[in-house]
C-alpha cells in the first residue's frame, strides 16, 4: 500500500494530475482476528497521500463482523480525504442501503459508494444496483464470480485470454456495463492475474474498452498501470481532431457546423469533448486549445 501511495505521487508529478486511483484494502489484506488493526493502519497511511491524489479504501463486505467497524473507524477518521468507499460483494440495493446507512452515522455521508459485482445474483441484479442514486461505479469481481460457479466455469475463464471468451463472463462483463451505461455511472474492469506478461495487460485493457465499453480498468501491481493508461488514452490524431471541432463548435455557439466534409451537431461535441476528457484523465499532453478548459 505504501509503495503504491508513493508511485501514485511520482505520476501525480509527472503528469500534473492523478491519472490512477490507490485502494488501500481491508477485505483480502486484513489478517483474520486483524481487522481492526490494519483498518487504524489504513487511517494512517491515507494521511500520507499526496496532494491532488485520489485514495478509496475497499472495506469488509456488508455481512462481515468487521464491516460496521471498518466505515466506523475509517470513513469516520478520514472520510474527508477519500475520493470513495468501496464495497465488496454486493447482492442488492439492500446491501447498499447498509453502506449508505454506515456512512451517514460515521458522519461520512458525502462519500460516493463503488461496488464490486461477484456472482451471478448480482449480475442479475446490476441494472437496479446501478440506477441507486448514491452508487457511482460498479467494478467486476471477475475471480469471485468464476469461483461463484461450482466449477461450472473453468480456471481459464480468469485467464487474460479466457474472461473474454466464456460466455457466462462475457455476458456478465456486458450487463454490467450495460447498466452503468443506463444511469451514467463508471463502469471499471476486472483485473488481469497475469501481471509479468505486458503484452496480455496492454491486448485485455484495449479490448475492455473497445469491445466492452469499460472505462476504467484495476490494476494488481505497478507495472500494470501505464499499459492500462495507454490502452484507455484516445491517440494524439484523436486528441487532434476532437480539439479542432471543439473549438469549431464554440465559434458558432453549439449550433450545427460542417468539419472536413462532415455534420457536427450537439451530439457529436458531446462526444469529442468526452474524448477531451479521457485525454485529460488518462495523462496525455493536450494542445492549447484544449488545456484552457482543464486548468484548475
Amino acid at each position: 500500500m505504501r509503495k503504491s501511495l508513493a508511485l501514485q505521487a511520482e505520476m501525480i508529478q509527472e503528469f500534473g494530475a492523478c491519472v490512477f486511483d490507490v485502494t488501500l484494502d481491508c477485505e483480502d489484506g486484513a489478517p483474520v482476528g486483524g481487522e481492526a488493526d490494519h483498518a487504524a493502519m489504513v487511517v494512517a497511511l491515507v494521511a500520507l497521500a499526496a496532494n491532488k491524489a485520489r485514495v478509496a479504501v475497499r472495506v469488509h463486505p456488508v455481512g462481515h463482523p468487521a464491516f460496521e467497524a471498518d466505515i466506523a473507524t475509517i470513513a469516520g477518521k478520514v472520510g474527508d480525504q477519500l475520493c470513495h468507499i468501496m464495497v465488496p460483494k454486493v447482492e442488492s440495493v439492500a446491501d447498499v442501503m447498509k453502506v449508505e446507512k454506515a456512512l451517514t452515522d460515521a458522519h461520512a455521508g458525502h462519500l460516493p459508494i463503488h461496488v464490486l459485482i461477484e456472482s451471478p445474483a448480482a449480475v442479475q441484479r446490476a441494472f437496479d444496483i446501478a440506477a441507486y442514486p448514491r452508487v457511482q461505479s460498479l467494478s467486476f469481481g471477475l475471480m469471485d464470480f468464476v469461483s461463484s460457479h461450482g466449477g461450472a466455469i473453468p480456471a481459464h475463464g480468469m485467464s487474460s485470454q479466457g474472461q473474454f471468451s466464456h460466455p457466462l463472463v462475457v455476458r456478465a462483463k456486458l450487463e454490467i456495463a450495460s447498466s452503468c451505461h443506463a444511469n451514467a455511472k463508471t463502469p471499471s474492469h476486472c483485473v488481469v492475474t497475469e501481471f509479468n506478461d505486458a503484452a496480455a495487460m496492454t491486448l485485455a485493457a484495449r479490448r475492455a474498452f473497445h469491445e466492452f465499453g469499460y472505462i476504467r480498468m484495476w490494476s494488481i501491481h505497478p507495472n500494470q498501470i501505464r499499459p492500462i493508461l495507454a490502452a484507455f488514452a484516445p491517440t494524439e490524431g484523436e486528441v487532434e481532431n476532437a480539439t479542432k471541432i471543439i473549438a469549431a463548435g464554440a465559434r458558432q455557439d453549439w449550433a450545427p457546423i460542417s468539419f472536413e466534409g462532415q455534420l457536427h451537431d450537439r451530439a457529436s461535441y458531446r462526444y469529442f469533448w468526452q474524448v477531451l476528457q479521457r485525454a485529460h484523465q488518462t495523462g496525455r499532453a493536450l494542445p492549447s486549445d484544449s488545456q484552457v478548459y482543464f486548468q484548475e
